[in-house]
């Protein structure tokens, strides 16, 4: 077995207000999983060496959930994690769980019922005892947040989950889950997966300040906004998956997109990087979690993390932002 150390990356970052320490760039397994259930999807032996390249460049955080491609995602995550490093402890790995994983209406949201065969089911398909961290994809409105957090309270007890964290939630819901955990005496969450990016910035009105006064670290995902802030759209680096979506850019969009092209052109380095370095920079920001179906995109993620934006420089990829809409992104 051919075991790496990592090594590139430095500056590990807490969790929030934890011990757990993780890279500045998370990977999404998101893209791992079955191509016969999405063309874009990479299997086993193609992912291989993309999450080879993230382990030798210091990438120690893999987030993946259990509805990624059937649970392909997860059973490829683990299989790879085991072959790649030497010790379970060297490697940070989260999943989530919410969505349907079967046709049964048990078989999502965050019951009790759910939650606790969800854990075990995940845990089988990673083969491994534990997850690091166990994440609410999203809120449910059809339980009880006590029910809720007192069965994840249950999973931490357990030892199967080390952390709990949440995804992609109203701020008033998510200093609600705290509040019930604080007063039951439950586990409360040290992390916030959010969609957050230069062109999605309306989590710095209420859940940025949140988490901020929470000591929440936010893993946020879409960084890139499905490839639009690398300038792959409709370019020779555009990916399958980005070029099969066919979501409607604002203008003020386009614009920042653009901004982000001219910063990357002056520095001499890909796109990507300028606007991953922006996000790493923001308060509270611990690690992005960035997808990768190329090598390209590992190599991009890693050198971000280096890459130091001058306040100038910072100053014009905010200027052309405009609010969104509510229920409006990107």
């Amino acid at each position: 077995m051919n075991v790496v150390t990592p090594s590139a990356i430095t500056g590990y970052r807490a969790l929030g207000r934890s011990g757990l320490r993780v890279s500045p760039i998370g990977l999404g397994m998101m893209s791992f999983g079955d191509p016969a259930l999405q063309s874009w999807a990479l299997d086993s032996e193609r992912a291989a060496p993309i999450i080879r390249a993230a382990a030798e460049g210091g990438i120690t955080l893999f987030d993946t959930a259990d509805m990624y491609s059937d649970g392909e995602s997860e059973r490829i995550t683990g299989e790879l994690l085991r072959r790649v490093f030497g010790s379970r402890e060297e490697y940070v790995l989260a999943t989530k769980v919410y969505y349907p994983t079967g046709d049964g209406p048990n078989e999502r949201g965050l019951s009790r019922k759910h939650l606790m065969a969800a854990i075990d089911a995940s845990l089988r398909r990673l083969g491994t005892d534990y997850v690091d961290l166990y994440q609410i994809h999203r809120w449910d409105e059809d339980t009880p947040i006590e029910e809720t957090m007192a069965a994840l309270g249950d999973i931490v007890t357990s030892g199967k989950a080390r952390y709990l964290g949440a995804s992609s939630m109203r701020a008033w819901q998510f200093a609600k889950a705290q509040h019930v955990a604080e007063r039951a005496g439950h586990t409360r969450f040290i992390a916030m997966q959010n969609r957050y990016s230069l062109v999605n910035r309306e989590e710095e009105r209420e859940m940025v300040p949140l988490c901020l006064d929470e000591g929440v670290g936010l893993l946020p995902y879409s960084p890139l906004a499905r490839g639009l802030l690398a300038g792959k759209r409709g370019s020779s680096r555009s990916t399958v998956r980005s070029s099969e979506d066919q979501r409607a850019y604002r203008e003020s969009d386009l614009a920042i997109a653009e901004v982000v092209q001219v910063i990357a052109g002056e520095r001499g380095v890909p796109a990507a990087q300028v606007a991953l370095a922006w996000l790493i920079s923001r308060p509270a920001v611990v690690a992005p979690i960035v997808g990768a179906t190329r090598l390209e995109h590992v190599t991009d993620a890693i050198t971000a993390t280096v890459l130091e934006l001058t306040d100038e420089e910072c100053r014009r990829l905010e200027e052309p932002y405009v609010p969104h809409r509510d229920g409006e992104f990107t």
